[in-house]
């Protein structure tokens, strides 16, 4: 890989745990908004109620009632009609990741993406030595005419890769007439795709859009979602919708490497989701995220100069910067860190190396105070690398 290797970026995310650093470089959500108080009562009533059962392994596919929930949340929330034999938990999207490259990849598969698109899928797949092809992207997302062109030109296409909603690096989303054009070009070529998912719930402006997985007719999509931004990340628990054949495999995969995601985390999940209402949980995080994005948003337009270019997103936790080509945003990192203010450089997001211009800012675990001083000095940094 290019530009930041993933071994930079590890010692670049110790280097933001110092209280000093002010960090836009995870991924991670508000832990402030974290309902602690609710999973201490869901996890005392689990341990009063079940105890037993919950410290004891289970099945591969995860607690039924914990599925039974997500599947009726998938209706409500994505229009997608499913049951728990369709679903999977899996320690958080990324291990899923992880099993569909083991399911889907051998050395020298292509696998098809967004440019830019997720580090840890990127990781994740890499591990089984593919040949990545990216597809251009535009403010809408995947340009569909070259997924098309892609896929009538390219062999031994094996998998593709997207995040539709609230894209991790960009924040860019799909509109409704590319999520069907998608599928319409996969239904051409039956290509199993992954439809990562995992800020879908996270929308503070516009419109829900149905998931891919909504129009999906053939088994196509692998549906991917996590409780990791709307409830916990320590959790460790996402799962995988997709079809019996996919899943039937899925499961032998789960076996051989966990046996089975904790059964104490599934059934703490359940017990939350009878006893609160998640949805009250999501409604009281959406206006922090908000006014955090908008704070950032709005100091980058007065302080960042017009050279800089950046997205402004309708929910999820980014947003993706791109400056003049000629500046080396891995260099701009560490000039940044000296100021105190920490990114994760753009070369990293592109499979196949380059864009070493860009730069992705994650708004959601700041404070304001935080949050504005450390976009002015980043903002002086970026002027100082365009004299």
């Amino acid at each position: 890989m290019d530009g930041m290797k993933v071994s930079d970026i590890r010692e670049l995310l110790k280097l933001t745990a110092r209280p000093e650093i002010i960090s836009f470089a995870g991924g991670l959500p508000a832990p402030e908004l974290f309902p602690v108080e609710d999973i201490k009562a869901a996890f005392d009533k689990v341990m009063e109620e079940q105890g037993r059962v919950a410290l004891q392994y289970g099945q591969t596919e995860g607690w039924l009632r914990l599925r039974e929930q997500i599947a009726e949340r998938m209706a409500k929330i994505n229009s997608i009609r499913t049951d728990p034999e369709h679903l999977i938990l899996t320690a958080g999207s990324q291990q899923g990741l992880d099993f569909c490259g083991k399911l889907f990849l051998n050395p020298g598969d292509v696998v098809i993406l967004e440019s830019p698109s997720y580090l840890g899928a990127i990781n994740a797949f890499n591990a089984y030595q593919p040949n990545f092809v990216e597809v251009p992207t535009d403010e809408n997302g995947m340009i569909m005419k070259e997924l098309d062109r892609i896929l009538a030109t390219t062999e031994n296409v094996k998998l593709i890769y997207v995040i539709p909603d609230f894209q991790n690096p960009s924040g860019r989303t799909w509109p409704l007439e590319r999520r069907r054009q998608f599928m319409e070009i996969i239904n051409k070529y039956e290509i199993p795709a992954i439809e990562d998912n995992p800020y879908g719930d996270l929308r503070f402006k516009g419109e829900f859009l149905p998931a891919l997985k909504s129009m999906d007719e053939k088994g196509l999509i692998m549906y991917f979602g996590t409780f990791s931004k709307i409830l916990s990340p320590g959790f460790r628990l996402g799962w995988i919708c997709a079809n019996l054949e996919i899943m039937e495999k899925l499961n032998l995969i789960a076996q051989a490497a966990v046996l089975q995601t904790s059964t104490v985390n599934a059934m703490v999940i359940s017990k939350y989701l009878d006893m609160f209402n998640i949805d009250e949980h999501v409604a009281r995080i959406l206006p922090v995220y908000k006014h955090r994005c908008e704070l950032m948003i709005n100091t980058m337009k007065e302080t960042f100069p017009p050279e800089a270019k950046f997205t402004d997103p309708d929910g999820g936790l980014f947003t993706w910067v791109e400056l003049p080509e000629y500046v080396n945003t891995r260099d701009l990192a560490a000039k940044a860190l000296e100021k105190g203010v920490a990114f994760v450089p753009g070369s990293g997001f592109y499979p196949n190396g380059g864009n070493n211009h860009c730069m992705r800012l994650n708004y959601s675990n700041s404070t304001d105070e935080r949050l504005v001083e450390g976009v002015k000095r980043l903002a002086e940094v970026i002027k100082e690398a365009l004299k």
